[in-house]
């Protein structure tokens, strides 16, 4: 096969493979020393041909590689695809659509949550792809046959898994259920890292506004300087520390010197003065602009509300043969165990009909949890003796 290094070559594939409904894609990148993913090949396949675009050669012009992607009449399946969208819409602006994830379509099925790739390319066709250049370097050239022979089979395992998803899904009227997903994964929003935002990504959990405005501001640094740079987020500071500087909020480099979470010399250096400064528009921000932080669980019994959905959320999982992580998260249970009306996706459209209305019922004593034969069941307290 021969590698398209060429804009003529580009177009003509892209042109070719323009003429097919649906077509796969797949991607191979860099991202381990950089804020943006490097992309470095591109592998597509319709029924009839599969191609391999090496998108560092010298004076190639993607354009219509993205031009196919946002070409509405083609579609687009990917594995996992978020980070190949996130990729395509940094440097190009426009998010592939439509679009089929595999993974997402997986969970939907029963194939567990987040199933990857090559396990499910074996579960579905028997065929288990070589993992040999999962890890390779795409940025090394030339490319070896070796590494060509990966990037195609990738797309071309990837038309049998859709076919047999894609069949399974209508033979289950689940069709919808996926699109929902797709949506979600389309909108510009899922892609958007504005540094304001970035605070929304850290785990560390802040409880007094004053800890959050710092937060915010921290974080906003850390990604400006990162995205400046072109350098991992961890690179510049790892995430426990942004958390630390949040909690204890140094208004000078010599109480910056005293977070054990900052290496040594850390306040020395020409960062040192710009997280002072950070810190110190946080404190001044004004704390009825900020988020409203969550506030604890007023039910005593919130945890033991949790837990109990938890283990309808199991029953629901197995009984639909839906993964469990695509119904409902640990955060939604949380939520829904404080609020009737919470805005999460467990208490809208399909996931409701499937499991939101249960929890709902379970959290109201309407419907109780038994075991029968060693088996966890429902009973409906409406018409319980």
């Amino acid at each position: 096969m021969d590698l398209i290094t060429t804009t003529s070559d580009l177009a003509a594939a892209c042109d070719r493979l323009s003429k097919h409904p649906v077509i796969t894609v797949d991607t191979e990148f860099l991202r381990e020393t950089t804020y943006y993913p490097l992309l470095c090949v591109v592998q597509m396949a319709s029924a009839d041909e599969a191609v391999v675009i090496d998108t560092l050669a010298e004076g190639i012009d993607l354009k219509p590689f993205f031009e196919l992607m946002g070409n509405e009449a083609v579609l687009k399946v990917f594995h996992a695809a978020r980070q190949d969208i996130e990729i395509v819409w940094h440097q190009s602006g426009t998010i592939p659509h439509p679009i089929f994830d595999t993974q997402v379509a997986a969970m939907v099925l029963g194939y567990g949550d987040s199933i990857a790739y090559d396990a499910l390319v074996e579960r579905i066709t028997g065929h288990r792809p070589d993992k040999t250049h999962r890890f390779t370097d795409w940025s090394r050239r030339p490319l070896t046959s070796d590494q060509m022979h990966y990037a195609v089979s990738d797309v071309t395992h990837l038309r049998d898994v859709f076919a047999a998803l894609d069949a399974d899904l209508k033979k289950r009227g689940r069709n919808e259920w996926v699109s929902e997903e797709m949506e979600v994964l389309t909108s510009p929003k899922t892609y958007d890292f504005h540094p304001e935002r970035a605070w929304e990504r850290l785990k560390t959990r802040v409880r007094k506004p004053k800890e959050l405005a710092v937060l915010m501001e921290v974080a906003a640094w850390r990604e400006q300087e990162a995205q400046s740079r072109d350098v991992p987020r961890s690179r510049v500071m790892k995430d426990d520390a942004v958390g630390d500087i949040a909690t204890h909020a140094p208004t000078s480099l010599e109480r910056l010197a005293n977070l054990r979470s900052l290496p040594k010399g850390f306040d020395r250096s020409k960062w040192g003065s710009d997280i002072v400064a950070a810190v110190q528009r946080g404190i001044a921000r004004d704390p009825a602009t900020l988020p409203k932080l969550e506030k604890p669980r007023g039910n005593s019994n919130g945890a033991a509300i949790v837990e109990l959905l938890k283990v309808l959320l199991r029953m629901t999982s197995e009984r639909h043969a839906v993964a469990s992580k695509v119904i409902a998260t640990v955060d939604d249970l949380e939520q829904i165990a404080a609020d009737d009306k919470a805005d999460v996706a467990a208490l809208h459209g399909w996931r409701r009909e499937l499991f939101g209305e249960a929890a709902l019922s379970l959290k109201h004593g309407r419907l109780a949890l038994a075991i029968e034969k060693g088996r966890v069941v429902r009973v409906d307290r409406d018409t319980a003796v």
